[in-house]
């Protein structure tokens, strides 16, 4: 199955829509502001909150936890420094170890466990709109690894310096 996140660039509230390959919206990304840490709700389209991402603060490695259900389902880390390119690892609340790696720089990615891909995240075809695709091979994964995909893309972005960053 294929996603589609698409970014609202300089609105007032930030926030990002993710739909089906048909434009069928399923949810919405919105940032919370006046917190000392970014955090993020995801929201299902009849507005019941499916989970909270949050950056935690003053840590060595850029480590971003999601919560659902007030539980943390997954804990998202990058190295600091890191001398042959970004690498990603995730911890899964059932104990699976994620693995998240590919050409960073040009947001093309592959999530992966224990060798096999879970998820393809691609930005090449869709930097004009702010855009990218993510393609799930893992289908009772889903949720969890588009909110792995936006995660790791204000990874990215904040690492770059945006400020104007939409997650």
């Amino acid at each position: 199955m294929r996603y589609l996140i698409r970014d609202r660039m300089f609105a007032f509230h930030e926030e990002a829509w993710i739909e089906t390959e048909h434009r069928e919206k399923l949810y919405r990304v919105n940032r919370r502001f006046l917190r000392l840490r970014t955090t993020f709700d995801f929201v299902d389209s009849h507005g019941a909150k499916v989970a909270t991402i949050t950056k935690k603060a003053l840590t060595l490695h850029h480590t971003i936890l999601i919560k659902q259900d007030g539980v943390v389902a997954a804990r998202i880390s990058k190295r600091a420094l890191r001398i042959l390119g970004d690498r990603f690892k995730v911890r899964l609340r059932d104990g699976r170890r994620l693995r998240i790696a590919g050409n960073l720089w040009d947001h093309e990615f592959d999530i992966q466990h224990q060798g096999t891909t879970l998820a393809h995240i691609s930005r090449r075809w869709f930097t004009i709109r702010d855009a990218y695709a993510v393609d799930v091979m893992s289908p009772q994964d889903a949720t969890l690894l588009v909110i792995l995909a936006v995660c790791v893309d204000h990874i990215l972005q904040d690492r770059e310096g945006e400020r104007l960053t939409n997650l």
